[in-house]
């Protein structure tokens, strides 16, 4: 399954699902784009920073993403959404949880913090949950980032599920704003954490 999109002044990206051969390069990509995302900031240890996140983005496309073959990627990898889905099935939080905690580092309670209070604030019925979603440093505005994502809005919306996001960046709301989506929280995260956003886009 692939999908094109041609965004206004840009030669088209070709979007394809993620394959297992994927897994490292996509990791990368993930671990790149989220090196300074002021959620991951909060939640995993300074201390090999940029390892520890790229090791939780490989840790969760490895044991869910690409199984459930709900990760989009750019032919060059420089793109890549990973989703959530009703049909994905519960993560074995139980098993991954010991290298959870061990990349979380120092920030292991903040990150279960962040989670129990975001909670409350997500569907509660079948929906995509965008778990994540990036583009390497230096390729932002080429229109990557509406690409990777069309993909698993248009499945969403196929299936009559609600899409569902969560954003620690206030120049993100915008942008998820400007593809439909609407604010549905503002979370000030526990321990000084950021502001995080909790976003939703029905189907049409």
């Amino acid at each position: 399954m692939s999908a094109q999109s041609r965004p206004a002044g840009s030669a088209a990206h070709l979007i394809r699902l993620g394959t297992a051969a994927d897994l490292d390069a996509a990791a990368a990509t993930l671990g790149a784009a989220f090196a300074d995302y002021p959620f991951t900031r909060h939640t995993v240890a300074a201390a090999d920073h940029v390892a520890r996140v790229t090791g939780l983005q490989r840790l969760f496309l490895e044991h869910v993403g690409l199984p459930c073959e709900r990760v989009w990627v750019s032919d060059d990898l420089a793109a890549v959404a990973v989703w959530m889905t009703p049909t994905s099935g519960e993560p074995d939080l139980d098993a991954l949880a010991p290298r959870l905690r061990e990349l979380a580092g120092d920030r292991a309670a903040a990150a279960a913090a962040a989670e129990k209070a975001m909670a409350p604030h997500r569907p509660t019925g079948p929906a995509w949950f965008l778990a994540a979603v990036g583009v390497v440093p230096g390729r932002q505005g080429e229109g990557l980032g509406p690409a990777v994502l069309a993909p698993g809005l248009r499945a969403a919306a196929a299936e009559g599920h609600p899409a569902y996001l969560e954003t620690s960046l206030e120049s993100n709301v915008g942008f998820y704003q400007g593809l439909g989506f609407e604010v549905t929280a503002q979370v000030a995260l526990p321990d000084g954490g950021p502001t995080t956003w909790a976003m939703r886009k029905d189907p049409a």
